[in-house]
């Protein structure tokens, strides 16, 4: 019988409300059904939100009120699933914990929606949140299967950097894989936060329960992701599927950039028949708003004339200033750039010249014409702000998406700079029973005799089929 399964990951961005992003993870679901998915990946923090570039008015020794109004805003957007500080595991997992007095679950109601949407549309969601638990917020991953609900979750156990000011550390515990079977193929899959797969005993841990299916959400968007990503499907033996938001500054929440947007004021509440609950404006803030543009202020200088210069590929802008004789035409800026080549004469706002120094700018022969660079971010970061700086568009995360079969093959992506998309494969998986031809890092090749690895309070067996 053919062991095939279709996967597919959502380079989807957290929208201005946890509310908001729910119902979009259900359109995504719904188009991925239509597809003929069976099992979908969505970022880290894709739920709740990743604050990038957000301090919270923190430093060593030091914090302001404006901070933790911040976190105010960011602890709100997180969701309740119910589970305990400690997490209850099986318990939370079966629905045996104590219910709150006059309600028929625990939490906010945003599992029995995962629940809900899995069920409806018969896809396998995998999905990145941030869990509000008592006072703690985690970054964590959900399983939660169409038959049978929430099959586990697991808690990030080493935020990186900055992430450990406002994330809890998750109990190793929860790295437990977990087993299903989608269409007669067996599934063993677990999750790798981000830069948890930078840890080689990590990795082991996972690779100890002979996992096939490796989910890694992830906020990085550095070049050296896929080649992780590569490392740990020809490693593993297993299929990586990665994901990852692509969001633009002008996207990034108020509470965040201290900018003022054009969105509603209004904040109407979300009925969730299913899991009889409401989430509103009042406990969810504004994260990522939707997208439009900001024009600059008028500023009362003179203005420098100058000219944009589009690259080959088209994608990217190159803003020259233009030498001028005096009192020359536009035109003659216009008719200096080379044939083929689209511009664009725009005005900058700048400090009105001297006199000296715009006798000297008059006095010397006019620049040869601009030649369009190819420049790719990935090879020069330190450019992004190129990007149409003046209207905010600039990516804060370009994304980077893939998919990684067993052999270190990459099948899908990385997917950069484009919003919203789904990156899909089908995915053979006896490919990773024919890699254990001559690599099993924790059985034939891992000479255990040598070697021996245990994690405080995790199984490492693989899990019951």
């Amino acid at each position: 019988m053919p062991q095939k399964l279709k996967i597919a990951s959502a380079q989807s961005r957290t929208l201005s409300t946890t509310a908001e992003t729910l119902r979009a993870l259900e359109r995504t679901t719904r188009d991925a059904a239509a597809q003929g998915i069976d099992i979908i990946l969505f970022p880290e923090a894709y739920l709740g939100g990743y604050p990038r570039t957000c301090t919270f008015g923190s430093a060593v020794g030091s914090r302001t009120e404006e901070g933790r109004d911040q976190f105010l805003h960011y602890f709100h957007a997180a969701v309740d699933l119910g589970d305990t500080p400690a997490g209850a595991g099986e318990d939370w997992v079966e629905k045996r914990l104590e219910l709150p007095r006059g309600k028929k679950y625990r939490g906010d109601g945003t599992r029995e929606e995962l629940e809900r949407i899995a069920r409806e549309t018969g896809v396998f969601v995998v999905t990145g949140l941030v869990e509000r638990c008592a006072g703690t917020l985690y970054c964590g991953v959900v399983y939660v299967c169409p038959r049978l609900g929430v099959l586990g979750k697991r808690r990030k156990v080493m935020p990186t950097g900055a992430e450990r000011l406002i994330w809890g550390q998750g109990s190793p515990a929860t790295l437990r894989a977990v087993t299903t079977e989608i269409r007669g193929v067996r599934v063993c899959m677990a999750a790798a936060i981000c830069w948890e797969n930078y840890m080689p005993l990590l990795r082991q841990a996972l690779y100890c329960q002979n996992v096939n299916l490796w989910f890694a959400p992830t906020a990085d968007a550095r070049d050296t992701w896929e080649s992780l990503m590569r490392t740990v499907g020809v490693e593993g033996r297993c299929f990586v599927v990665s994901a990852n938001q692509c969001v633009k500054k002008s996207q990034q929440p108020e509470w965040i950039t201290g900018s003022k947007k054009e969105e509603q004021t209004g904040k109407s509440e979300v009925s969730y028949a299913h899991a009889e609950t409401q989430m509103n404006g009042t406990h969810t803030h504004p994260l990522h708003a939707a997208e439009h543009s900001h024009a600059e202020q008028p500023h009362p200088r003179s203005r420098r004339r100058s000219t944009i210069t589009i690259t080959e590929d088209g994608k990217h802008e190159i803003c020259w200033p233009i030498v001028e004789e005096k009192d020359a035409p536009t035109s003659a800026a216009d008719s200096t750039m080379a044939d083929g080549e689209a511009s664009a004469v725009v005005e900058e706002y700048s400090a009105p010249p001297s006199p000296t120094t715009a006798a000297a700018a008059n006095a010397r022969p006019p620049l040869p014409p601009p030649k369009p660079w190819n420049i790719d971010y990935r090879v020069h970061p330190s450019l992004m702000h190129v990007h149409h700086h003046a209207r905010g568009d600039e990516f804060v995360c370009r994304g980077g998406s893939c998919i990684v079969d067993p052999f270190g093959g990459v099948r899908a992506g990385p997917l950069w700079e484009r919003e919203d998309e789904l990156l899909v494969s089908e995915c053979d998986f006896e490919d990773c029973e024919r890699g254990r031809l001559d690599l099993d890092v924790a059985g034939s090749y891992g000479r255990l005799d040598s070697f021996w690895l245990r994690v405080e309070g995790l199984d490492l067996d693989p899990p019951p089929a």
